[in-house]
């Protein structure tokens, strides 16, 4: 129903000013920044926990010989 008033870029400006309205502008930077770092701790244990990436192995699957 709102998407229909706003359309699509409206409810993200929407969404904007209550999180502002809900945290405050000096809140804001904080939690970008720890967003960002769980965001980078994520991808980094992800990488670490792939066995593909760990062996260096650059093909894309086994290999069975014939």
């Amino acid at each position: 129903m709102l998407a229909e008033i706003f359309g699509p870029d409206g409810l993200i400006v929407i969404a904007v000013i209550v999180v502002v309205l809900l945290f405050g502008g000096t809140q804001l930077p904080k939690l970008a920044r720890g967003l960002g770092s769980a965001s980078h701790e994520f991808k980094k244990g992800m990488e670490e926990g792939d066995p593909e990436k760990k062996s260096g192995d650059t093909t894309s699957g086994p290999i069975h010989p014939n």
